[in-house]
C-alpha cells in the first residue's frame, strides 16, 4: 500500500491545477484585491468564474450592510454631536444639573400623592431633597429625626423560638435575622402593619392612642451549627456558636462570625451556607458592611481587622494595630471604619486606601464628683468606677462616631480631637447595692463587706447613618433613645423604649446629660412593669417608607447572658427579639396652614 511517505521522490511534487493563472508581481501604487469577511482573496487558488462570483459578492456586502452599519453610527454620532457641537465645560455642567434637577422633581412628584397644584410645597421638597443628597455625598449628619418621631407610643411585639441567649440581630426589610450561642441562624418576617393602624400623634393633644394589634414576626427557615464537623476543613457552615450576624443592603448575603473562628457567607433567601472563611485566628466578634456595597469588614479576637469583597467572596487585606481583642467595628460609605479594643481601651479609625489610622483614646480618670452628686448617685465620693472596657461602637457620619464603655459612658468623638468631645456618665444608671448577705457568707456579714453599687455596661448600641438618631441598651428594661444636638457637641436624651409613660417623663426629654449634671441622671430599676427583660445584646432598626417618613422599626436581641461571656447573669431575663414600631408625630392641618400662612406673610 502506497502513501505519500513510501512513494518515489518523483511523485510527491505538488502538480499545478490546469487553467490557473501563476502568480503575478504586484506593483507600487496598485490597489489589493477586494476581501471577504475580512480575508484576503487567494489568485491563484481561483478559477476565473470564481473571481467574478467573488467580486460581485464582495460589491453586495459592501453596498447593502456595511453601508448600513456605518451609516447607523454615523448618523448616531452626528446626532449626539450635533446636539452638544460648541458646548463649553460650564454649559456641560449646567445641562448635567438641569437634567438632574428635573429627575428630582420627578421622583418628588411621584413620592407625594397630595401634591396636587401646591408650588410652593413642590419648592419645598424638592430643596429638601437636594439638600439630602448632597450632605448626604459629602458624608455629613444632615437629618434630624429625633424631634420628628414618638418613642413614647411606640408599639412593641416579643418573639422568640426555644433558644439559649440571643447575641446579635440584622435586618434587610421585611426580614430580620437573630443568631444564638448555640449556633442557630433564623430568619424572621416582620409583619408589616398599615398605615392606617399606626398610632398617630399630634403636637397640641399628646394622648395615648389605642395601641394597634400585635402582629408576631413569622418563622421563615433556619440554620444550625454542627459541631461534630470541627475537623472537617470542606464544611461550609458553622461548627460552635454564633456572636455576630450582618445582612447586605442588596439582600443577597447573610455573613454571620462565631466563636469558632469562622466566618460563614449564607444565601438570604434560604440561608444555604455558600462558602466559609477561616483566616482569623480566634473568635469572630463584629461584622459591618461598606454601605451600598459588598464589601465587608470583620474584627475578631485576634486583634485584627479583615477586609473582604463578597462580589468575589474574596479576602482583601488586614488591618494590625490593637493591642487586644477587638470587639465591634462599625462603617459607612467611605473605605473606612471604626472598631474598639476591649482592654486597650482605644478607637481606631481605618481610612484603608491611604493605609493609615487615628487613635482616639479613652479610659481617662474622672473628675472628682462633689459630695452632693454623689449623694444623689447613692455612692460614696471617690468610688466611682473607671473604664475599664470599650465594647461597642457606632459612626453617625464620616466624621463623628460614638462608644459605648463597661462603666456605663456613652462617648461622642469627632475625627478631628483625640479627646471625646463628650460624655455621658452612667447612661443607664447603676445597680442596687447587694444585701450583706448576697455579698458575704458569713452568718452575721456586717456593713463593710458591701461592695459600692457599680454602674450597667453599655452592652447594645445603634445609630441611624447621617440622622442624630443614636440608641442603646443595658440590662436597666428599656431601650433608652439620645439625640446628636445641632451644633453636633453634645448628646441628649430623647426618650425610652420599652418603658411606661410616666418613667419617660421623669427622663427629662431633651435635657443635655453630661458630666457637669451627672447627678440628675434618673434611676430606674429593673421589674415586673419593664418590657425589655434581660440583658439587650445587640439593636437593629431600619426606617419605614422613602426616607423614613412612616416612622422607623427598631429590633432588639435580649437574653439572659451577654454575648461574649457569662459574668453577668440575669434569672428573670427572656431569651428572645423585640420588635418597636415607632411613629411619627404628625402635625395638625391647622399648625401647618398657619406655619404657611406666616411664611407667605
Amino acid at each position: 500500500m502506497s502513501s505519500f511517505f513510501t512513494a518515489p521522490s518523483g511523485d510527491k511534487k505538488r502538480k499545478r491545477i490546469p487553467g490557473t493563472e501563476g502568480p503575478k508581481k504586484r506593483l507600487a501604487g496598485a490597489t489589493p484585491k477586494p476581501s471577504i469577511n475580512g480575508h484576503k482573496s487567494s489568485a491563484r487558488l481561483a478559477t476565473p468564474g470564481a473571481k467574478k462570483k467573488a467580486a460581485a459578492r464582495d460589491e453586495e456586502i459592501s453596498g447593502s450592510e456595511l453601508d448600513s452599519d456605518l451609516s447607523g453610527d454615523d448618523n448616531r454620532a452626528s446626532g449626539s454631536e450635533s446636539e452638544n457641537e460648541g458646548e463649553t465645560a460650564a454649559e456641560k455642567r449646567l445641562r448635567l444639573a438641569q437634567r438632574y434637577l428635573e429627575k428630582t422633581r420627578q421622583e418628588v412628584e411621584l413620592e407625594d400623592e397630595y401634591a396636587f397644584d401646591a408650588e410652593q410645597i413642590d419648592r419645598d421638597l424638592l430643596a429638601e431633597r437636594l439638600e439630602e443628597d448632597a450632605a448626604e455625598s459629602k458624608g455629613k449628619v444632615y437629618r434630624r429625626l429625633a424631634p420628628e418621631l414618638d418613642f413614647g407610643h411606640a408599639a412593641h411585639t416579643q418573639f422568640r423560638w426555644n433558644s439559649k441567649t440571643v447575641t446579635s440581630v440584622a435586618v434587610c426589610a421585611p426580614y430580620a435575622y437573630t443568631t444564638t450561642k448555640e449556633g442557630c441562624l433564623t430568619k424572621w418576617r416582620l409583619q408589616d402593619l398599615p398605615k392606617d393602624q399606626w398610632p398617630q400623634t399630634t403636637r397640641k393633644k399628646p394622648k395615648k392612642p389605642p395601641a394597634p394589634p400585635k402582629r408576631k414576626p413569622e418563622r421563615v427557615c433556619y440554620t444550625t451549627a454542627d459541631p461534630q464537623k470541627i475537623k472537617d476543613k470542606t464544611f461550609k457552615g458553622h461548627t460552635g456558636g454564633i456572636l455576630t450576624v450582618r445582612a447586605s443592603q442588596d439582600g443577597k448575603y447573610v455573613v454571620t462570625g462565631g466563636s469558632d473562628k469562622r466566618m460563614v457567607v449564607h444565601n438570604a433567601e434560604d440561608l444555604k451556607p455558600i462558602r466559609a472563611f477561616t483566616q482569623h485566628r480566634d473568635a469572630v466578634t463584629g461584622l459591618a458592611f461598606r454601605r451600598g456595597t459588598n464589601q465587608l469588614f470583620s474584627c475578631s479576637k485576634d486583634r485584627t481587622v479583615k477586609v473582604w469583597s463578597l462580589d468575589e467572596l474574596a479576602y482583601v487585606e488586614t488591618l494590625f494595630g490593637h493591642q487586644d481583642e477587638i470587639v465591634d467595628v462599625d462603617a459607612l460609605g467611605q473605605e473606612r471604619c471604626v472598631s474598639v479594643g476591649a482592654r486597650d481601651r482605644t478607637a481606631r479609625y481605618w481610612k484603608v486606601p491611604e493605609e493609615s489610622q487615628l487613635v482616639f483614646r479613652g479610659g481617662a480618670s474622672e473628675k472628682k464628683s462633689s459630695k452632693s452628686s454623689a449623694a444623689l448617685q447613692g455612692i460614696a465620693p471617690g468610688s466611682l468606677a473607671q473604664e475599664g472596657s470599650m465594647d461597642r461602637v457606632s459612626m453617625l457620619d464620616d466624621d463623628l462616631f460614638v462608644t459605648g464603655s463597661d462603666n456605663g459612658d456613652l462617648a461622642l468623638w469627632s475625627v478631628n480631637r483625640k479627646k471625646a468631645l463628650f460624655v455621658v456618665p452612667r447612661a443607664h444608671g447603676i445597680d442596687p447595692a447587694l444585701k450583706p448577705s448576697e455579698a458575704s457568707a458569713e452568718a452575721d456579714p456586717g456593713p463593710d463587706v458591701v461592695p459600692a453599687p457599680q454602674p450597667r455596661s453599655i452592652t447594645a448600641l445603634r445609630t441611624i447613618p447621617y440622622s442624630d438618631v443614636i440608641l442603646t441598651g443595658s440590662w436597666d428594661g428599656c431601650v433608652r433613645v439620645w439625640r446628636l444636638n445641632e451644633d453636633k457637641k453634645k448628646i441628649e436624651a430623647a426618650g425610652v423604649l420599652g418603658s411606661s409613660s410616666a418613667d419617660e417623663e421623669n427622663e427629662g426629654k431633651g435635657k443635655a446629660v453630661g458630666s457637669e449634671q451627672e447627678g440628675q441622671q434618673p434611676q430606674q430599676e429593673a421589674g415586673e412593669k419593664d418590657l425589655v427583660r434581660g440583658i439587650v445584646n445587640d439593636i437593629a432598626m431600619f426606617e419605614r417608607g422613602d426616607r423614613g417618613r412612616d416612622g422607623i422599626c427598631v429590633v432588639i436581641a435580649t437574653g439572659k447572658e451577654m454575648r461574649l461571656g457569662r459574668w453577668k447573669y440575669i434569672k428573670d431575663g427572656r431569651c428572645g427579639a423585640m420588635v418597636f414600631e415607632v411613629p411619627k408625630i404628625a402635625k395638625q392641618a391647622g399648625v401647618t396652614e398657619q406655619s404657611t400662612d406666616d411664611e407667605e406673610e
